[in-house]
């Protein structure tokens, strides 16, 4: 007899982008994404950190102060960083992230043909940049929907 209790596709896929967050090294936010095609198979991983070459510890991960002096000029989103990863063109694919994307992270989606978001956390609804990602995505035709739950996952280390 087959089990009956496995996880949904949502929250499989989602599961993964959470996976792809804890190799994030920020420390106040960590992000993931993770890109799936038509077929239910993935096609591109993301999270949220530094570019290729410029090295964490030279970088700073404040949140405040002087902008070259911060995170924000410098950090790649999750959502970017998927879809710089994709491995196949994303025409027609859906985007699993953990925190509703950002204006420019939305316009990345909508130009690499992406037609469905699913995320977790819309920490900053009403703000002007998550407006400003709903107007586009609404506009583009790309759907948009938030779980009505939350998931986490746990990786267990051993120190052997």
């Amino acid at each position: 007899m087959k089990r009956n209790h496995v996880l949904s596709w949502d929250q499989y896929f989602m599961s993964v982008a959470h996976l792809s967050a804890m190799r994030s090294k920020d420390p106040n936010t960590q992000v993931g994404a993770c890109i799936v095609n038509e077929q239910k198979r993935i096609v591109g991983l993301g999270y949220n950190g530094f570019p290729m070459g410029c090295d964490d510890d030279m970088y700073s991960w404040e949140r405040s102060g002087e902008f070259l002096d911060t995170k924000y000029p410098y950090v790649v989103h999750a959502e970017l960083n998927a879809i710089l990863n994709s491995i196949q063109n994303l025409s027609g694919c859906t985007l699993y992230v953990s925190l509703f994307p950002c204006n420019e992270c939305a316009k990345a989606i909508i130009q690499s043909g992406i037609r469905k978001v699913v995320y977790e956390d819309d920490k900053y609804n009403g703000e002007p940049a998550n407006l400003a990602s709903k107007r586009m995505f609404t506009d583009a035709n790309v759907e948009f929907v938030q779980l009505s739950y939350s998931l986490k996952v746990t990786v267990k280390q051993n120190n052997h």
